[in-house]
C-alpha cells in the first residue's frame, strides 16, 4: 500500500477500511509525539520545547492537510462533492462558537454542533460507498463490491 498516496493525494475513492487506517495511523503518530516530548521534557527539560512546539506544528499541518485528502476520498466514495467536508469540518466550530457567544441560549448551537460531528463520522466512517463507479472513479472494492455475501 502506497501511504502516500492515501493520506495525500486528493484524486480517487477510498474505502471505510482505509479511512480508519489512515485515522489510526494519524492517532498513533499523534501518541507517538506525546510520548517523544514527554520523555525529552524529563530528559533535558524545558530547553526543547521550542524543537518540541515545531514538531507538533508541522505534525498538525500535516494532518490538517491528510485528513481533506482522506475526507475528500471518502466523500467521493459516497458519491458526494467534496465540498461536505466544510460542513463536517467546520460546521461543528462555528455553531460551538455560536453557542458561546449565545451565553446560556447557546446550547441549541452546541447540540447541532455535535449533531454535525456524529453525522460526518456516520457518513465518512460507518456508511458504505457506492457499489461499482461512480463520476469519482472506480469502486475502491473492486468486483468485492457488486458481488453478493
Amino acid at each position: 500500500m502506497d501511504y502516500k498516496v492515501l493520506l495525500f493525494s486528493y484524486d480517487g475513492r477510498i474505502n471505510r477500511a482505509k479511512y480508519w487506517l489512515a485515522f489510526g495511523l494519524w492517532l498513533a503518530a499523534g501518541l507517538a509525539v506525546v510520548v517523544i516530548t514527554f520523555l525529552l521534557g524529563i530528559l533535558f527539560g524545558q530547553w526543547v520545547s521550542v524543537i518540541i512546539l515545531c514538531l507538533m506544528l508541522i505534525l498538525g499541518l500535516l494532518g490538517i492537510m491528510s485528513g481533506i485528502a482522506v475526507g475528500l476520498k471518502r466523500l467521493h466514495d459516497r458519491d458526494k462533492s467534496g465540498w461536505w467536508l466544510l460542513l463536517f469540518y467546520l460546521g461543528p466550530a462555528v455553531l460551538d462558537a455560536m453557542g458561546q457567544l449565545a451565553g446560556g441560549g447557546g446550547v441549541i448551537f452546541r447540540l447541532a454542533a455535535s449533531a454535525v460531528s456524529i453525522w460526518g463520522l456516520i457518513e465518512l466512517g460507518c456508511l458504505p460507498g457506492t457499489a461499482g463507479p461512480n463520476r469519482y472513479g472506480p469502486d475502491p472494492l473492486g468486483d468485492a463490491a457488486t458481488q453478493p455475501a
